[in-house]
Order: structure tokens, then C-alpha cells, then sequence
């Protein structure tokens, strides 16, 4: 009996300790679920139309899909991938956001040139802009004013203002512009200029480009390592992501991962960037201080958005 009881216990501990990664395959409509701790696919399942981009709520406990092509958010349980709810009606997210100070969820839709804002926590629709050409990724200031939006297909930057819901400026900036990031201190934007092959860094009071920090072809998304001094940024054509220091605007070593690094998530402790590959149908990770990939991750068509619950700070 003490075995047995033993054996139970044993069994429920390995079960709590079990994360799943979450990553969307846009190029079939499915979830993919990876056991993070042996590194492989354990289920994949339909999810609805060109889910590319997923995104936590503020306090974690949902996981929301935009499912483009389905008009629609899916909110799932971050730690095990169950389907809780859906929200239909959503226009063509495509890329999603919640300000700092819960009032509102954005909804960016590339293919119509809309960015919808909703409030919170209802999800109801409060203003929609039309925002020509090709918006596409947004990222939202620490102090929950301003929505930074990037248009892709008009190679500028809009800057909304959340408090009197209008629009407060655009600039033009490099071709094809696509992930966005603030810093915390909210000093800068930084922009991936994927038709070209640097990132550019924005002063949001004065409007006018700081710098641009070269880190490889097909610049493409930007994304925090966690240590309050990095981020990584993947350069889809170069097939490298690159780490930059974003307090001292200096770029620092290229890590190869071929075919078409987009999303990204660290883990906790810094040490590994799990990426997805989006022409390779895989799942890179990476070991960030042995600087190349130790495993790969076969899962369904053109990977895009990812996700774990234990993961780096956003800083």
C-alpha cells in the first residue's frame, strides 16, 4: 500500500511539474502542445482559421489566440493548452495587445488597415481606426498611454493616444516595418525593419530616429530577454537572431537559426530562446550562452506565435 501510495504521489508531482509549449501553425490552423521538458510534440489540434499571434492576459491565467481568417480569440488554459471559451466577431485579429493598466485590448487587423480597441473586461469595441496600409504589429506603452502600431505596406509608425482616442502622430520609417518594442523606461521604441536589415530605434517624445542598429537581414521581431538589459531580435532572411543591449543601443553576437526565425520565448532563467522556425515547420531552441540550437522540434505548417507559462520576465 505504501508503494502504491508512493507511486500516486510520485505520478501527481511529475504531472504538476509538467509545462506545455504552445505554438500556433498558421499554415494549417492548428495548435501544436510540446512537453517542455522532453522536447516533443504531444498533441495538435484545429484551433480555427490563421492563428499567428497569441498573447497572455495581464495576469496569466488565460492564453488568447487571434485566429485571423476566423474572426475570432480563443482563450485556452496557458498551462495545459485546454480550449476554455471563445469570442466571436473579433475583425481579422492579427496581432493583440492589453494596456499595462487592464482598460483595454487591441486588435490590429493587417489585411483591412484596422486597429480596433475594446475595453476591458467586457472585450466590447470603443473606437476603430483606420490605419492604412497594412498595420501589423503594436506594442503598448509601460504607462498605458500610447499604442504604438506599425504599417507595414506604408513603411511608418502610428502612435495612438489611448486617453483622447485619436491618433497622435506618424512617421515614416524603414521598409516594410513589423515587431515593435518599448523599453521599460519608456525612453524608446525599437522597430524591425524587415525589408531591410536593422532596427529602428524611435524617441517617442521627439519623434525622430535615434539609431539603427544593423542586426541582420529581414529584421524582423524583437523580443525581451528577461535581464533588463536585452533583447533578442530575429532576422528572418539572414536565418540568425541577434542580442542587442537596449539601454546602450549596441548590437552584440548572432546566433544561427535557419529558416525563418519569427516568434520567440525565454525561458525563466535566461538560458534558452525557443523559437519558431517558419519555413522549416520546427521549433528551434536555442542555448543563449552556448550561442546554437540544441534541439529542433518538428511541428504543422509555417509555426508563427509561441508561448510558456514559466517564462522570462518581459523586461
Amino acid at each position: 500500500m505504501r508503494i502504491v501510495f508512493a507511486l500516486f504521489f510520485c505520478c501527481v508531482s511529475l504531472w504538476a511539474r509538467a509545462e506545455v509549449v504552445v505554438v500556433l501553425n498558421s499554415g494549417e490552423g492548428t495548435i501544436s502542445l510540446i512537453d517542455k521538458a522532453t522536447m516533443k510534440e504531444t498533441k495538435r489540434f484545429p484551433i480555427g482559421r490563421e492563428p499567428h499571434h497569441l498573447i497572455p492576459t495581464l495576469n496569466e491565467e488565460e492564453l488568447v489566440v487571434a485566429n485571423a481568417a476566423s474572426n475570432d480569440l480563443v482563450f485556452m488554459n496557458p498551462t495545459t493548452g485546454e480550449v476554455k471559451r471563445r469570442i466571436p466577431k473579433i475583425s481579422d485579429p492579427y496581432q493583440l495587445a492589453y494596456s499595462p493598466d487592464g482598460k483595454y485590448f487591441l486588435s490590429i487587423s493587417i489585411r483591412i488597415d484596422f486597429v480596433d480597441v475594446y475595453s476591458m473586461p467586457d472585450y466590447k469595441l470603443v473606437k476603430r481606426f483606420t490605419l492604412s496600409k497594412a498595420p501589423s504589429h503594436v506594442a503598448v506603452s509601460p504607462d498605458s498611454k500610447f499604442a504604438y502600431v506599425t504599417l507595414q505596406e506604408s513603411n511608418e509608425i502610428a502612435a495612438i493616444d489611448l486617453t483622447k482616442m485619436d491618433v497622435a502622430w506618424r512617421k515614416p520609417v524603414g521598409k516594410t516595418p513589423a515587431g515593435i518594442w518599448i523599453s521599460p523606461d519608456n525612453k524608446y521604441v525599437f522597430v524591425g525593419i524587415m525589408g531591410e536589415n536593422f532596427v529602428e530605434v524611435i524617441d517617442p517624445v521627439t519623434q525622430k530616429t535615434v539609431k539603427k542598429l544593423v542586426t541582420g537581414d529581414g529584421a524582423h521581431n524583437v523580443f525581451p530577454v528577461g535581464d533588463g538589459k536585452r533583447v533578442l531580435v530575429s532576422n528572418r532572411v539572414s536565418g540568425t537572431i541577434t542580442f542587442v543591449d537596449y539601454q546602450k543601443l549596441e548590437v552584440g553576437d548572432s546566433i544561427k537559426v535557419p529558416g525563418g526565425p519569427d516568434c520567440m520565448e525565454i525561458t525563466a532563467d535566461g538560458k534558452q530562446a525557443w523559437v519558431t522556425q517558419r519555413w522549416l515547420q520546427k521549433v528551434g531552441v536555442v542555448d543563449l550562452e552556448q550561442k546554437k540550437i540544441i534541439a529542433q522540434i518538428s511541428v504543422g505548417r509555417s509555426p508563427h506565435g509561441i508561448y510558456f507559462r514559466s517564462h522570462a520576465a518581459r523586461k
